[in-house]
């Protein structure tokens, strides 16, 4: 058997069992990749190099144990393999946070956010850090930047902390425990938040992949935007003269503008659209 037969197999398994993708991948092929590939050991971006390598039974048996996991288990790969990815850039996930998959990613790696930074030596703030793969994105993007991750769950920033030593920014991002912003120091120029919005309707129908996940990463009460009002109410304290905060609310943008119809907020276009991510001046929260 080639390796490529094997993910074509290993794709039909997962397809037939009915899994959920959408952490790191959107379909069973490209799910069943990554787990072929991390299973034998190969970078996981050199499909088309190794596709017509012959597998041993021992390696199919080996790969076909991991997605028989996959199926039992529910859980999504990322916490099998204890890796995801984010922009070319590897981080380690435990079942402690949330799996991360923020679009907000692609705007710290195309440049999209560099307007808003106002000096190069500015203040970034990640809120709701998750495993600090944000923090660590947003450290890379601007290496003179001083960058500050918070987390109200100090079993998701002990993952983080595991990702700062990963890429050796343990000494250029701190890390703060805090509930929203009730613990954070200070004034930001960027303040990036990727925070729990699932509306209550949406958490009741979600498949196991996402309720493998901490909850309190994930419900934003009946609306989606419990977390977001007191953000917003609070942030406008925390921002700098010209500032922005950067927000993503996923596919809540009905309950964001019934919720906030006077907000001039900008929306970002990403790979999902232009209605997942946001940005918001400190001058329009302080709008009347």
């Amino acid at each position: 058997m080639t390796l490529i037969e094997l993910v074509n197999d290993s794709a039909a398994r997962l397809e037939q069992a009915g899994v959920a993708f959408g952490h790191g991948t959107t379909n069973a092929f490209d799910e069943a990749a990554w787990l072929v590939l991390w299973g034998l050991g190969l970078p996981l971006d050199e499909l088309d190099a190794v596709a017509a390598l012959a597998v041993s039974p021992q390696q199919r048996a080996s790969v076909e144990q991991l997605v028989g996991e996959r199926i039992r288990t529910r859980k999504p790969a990322a916490y099998l393999t204890r890796e995801a990815w984010l922009q070319g850039v590897p981080f380690y996930i435990d079942e402690r946070s949330i799996v991360p998959r923020s679009f907000i990613a692609e705007l710290l790696a195309g440049g999209d956010l560099d307007a808003w930074l106002q000096t190069p030596q500015g203040r970034i703030l990640d809120l709701c850090t998750g495993n600090g793969s944000l923090a660590v994105l947003a450290a890379m993007a601007y290496p003179e930047a001083a960058v500050d991750a918070a987390d109200i769950s100090a079993d998701a920033l002990a993952v983080a902390r595991i990702n700062l030593e990963k890429h050796q920014l343990q000494e250029r991002i701190h890390l703060i425990e805090s509930d929203g912003l009730a613990a954070v120091p200070g004034r930001y120029d960027l303040i990036l938040c990727n925070p729990p919005y699932v509306n209550a309707d949406s958490m009741a129908q979600l498949p196991p992949e996402y309720r493998a996940e901490p909850a309190l990463a994930l419900a934003g009460g009946v609306d989606g935007m419990d977390f977001v009002r007191r953000l917003l109410r609070e942030a406008p304290a925390h921002m700098n003269a010209g500032a922005a905060l950067v927000l993503e609310i996923g596919n809540e943008r009905a309950h964001f503008d019934a919720a906030f119809p006077q907000l001039a907020a900008i929306w970002l276009d990403t790979s999902a659209g232009g209605d997942q991510v946001l940005l918001l001046t400190r001058e329009a929260l302080e709008r009347p």
